[in-house]
């Protein structure tokens, strides 16, 4: 199993290990409740490290990118991020991903861990149609990377100490490389997967140990804890972030995922089932991954059906957890389009049981 830089501490903090992607990760420390409730409302900090980060430069590298994804970027300048996807070629998605923009001929692709192979190996497949050089212009540097999530209301305040540079400077879906901690090779990116602010942090593999007692250091008076994927799911189920693998894959479209944000339908986008995803948001399609809340009490899960009120099946779960803030049964699913007006009742199938739910507007949990 592999290790991430921080592996070794997370054992030593005490924290429950879990393998995911491959990784030996930490699933939770003092519980995911409780890591949950303190990026709510102050920091915490995730190991990421398992993440995937593809280098991609040349001439051709933007006229690439905007083919394997389906936002544009050309809305990007240097410095900026933008979420997007990989559509597969048959309606589906390959994987969900960010956009780094580091020059006009300079970006990187920061991956899903589990799709790292997947992803590479489509990025490599679609290389030569635009004269990228596998290894040279498009390069895999997932293995040398360290990177940790601080995200919490107080995340940028600790971040702000290790950091000599105004903060005015630093927006939403941004980042720069920078000295952070006295650590000059520093990708600090204002992103981040909980809903709650804050950021992430990329440093060289070598450097990682030195950045995490760093921002434990500087968030020492803030109340920060380290927090695992256990309560990573929870926060980003709370805001209706997608989770790959659940809530999209190969079978399911961005525009079948309320993902057609991020699908953009221009003259000069030519991407990767542009002509199919444009027919299906004008024309319609059949299911919507929709957000709901339980009336009732119960914990809905993955691939738990999902009825109608005169028990006829519309639908199945695609995420679902008790959530820590609302103290509610919440989750995602598909459920049949004329089921996926807010405010429209559904009935969770649980042990052969119909709990009513209440399809909500995202985010599902609103401070």
């Amino acid at each position: 199993m592999k290790k991430t830089p921080f592996t070794d501490i997370h054992i030593k903090m005490g924290a429950k290990m879990h393998p995911f992607a491959g990784f030996n990760m930490p699933l939770e420390y003092s519980g995911i409740n409780d890591e949950h409730r303190t990026v709510r409302e102050s920091a915490g900090v995730f190991d990421v490290s398992h993440m995937g980060e593809f280098r991609v430069q040349g001439p051709n590298a933007a006229e690439y990118i905007q083919y394997l994804t389906t936002n544009d970027i050309t809305r990007l300048s240097d410095g900026m991020i933008q979420y997007t996807c990989f559509p597969n070629g048959k309606g589906g998605i390959v994987d969900d991903l960010l956009v780094y923009r580091f020059e006009e001929n300079s970006y990187m692709l920061v991956v899903n861990a589990a799709n790292i192979d997947k992803d590479w190996n489509w990025c490599a497949q679609h290389a030569e149609r635009y004269g990228i050089d596998v290894g040279k212009d498009l390069y895999n540097i997932s293995g040398q990377i360290a990177q940790v999530a601080v995200q919490g209301p107080l995340a940028l305040k600790v971040i702000k100490k290790l950091i000599n540079e105004p903060f005015e400077n630093f927006k939403f879906n941004t980042f720069k490389s920078i000295e952070l901690a006295g650590l000059k090779d520093a990708v600090f990116s204002v992103t981040g997967y909980t809903g709650s602010g804050g950021c992430e942090i990329y440093v060289p593999n070598k450097d990682g140990p030195a950045l995490w007692e760093a921002v434990f250091e500087a968030g020492r008076d803030y109340g920060i804890k380290p927090a695992g994927l256990g309560a990573r799911d929870t926060l980003r189920l709370e805001m209706g972030y997608c989770l790959y693998g659940n809530d999209i894959d190969e079978t399911t479209s961005p525009i079948e995922a309320g993902l057609g944000w991020i699908t953009r339908f221009v003259d000069h986008n030519n991407f990767i089932d542009k002509e199919f995803l444009l027919r299906q948001k004008n024309d319609g399609f059949e299911k919507k991954l929709v957000g709901f809340v339980l009336k009732e009490k119960g914990i809905p899960r993955r691939d738990y059906e999902i009825a109608d009120n005169a028990g006829n099946l519309i639908g199945r779960v695609t995420s679902g957890t008790m959530s820590p803030m609302m103290n509610k049964g919440i989750g995602m699913g598909y459920v049949q389009t004329g089921f996926s007006g807010q405010g429209t009742e559904i009935n969770i199938m649980i042990r052969k049981k119909r709990l009513k739910a209440e399809i909500v507007k995202f985010p599902i949990y609103k401070p």
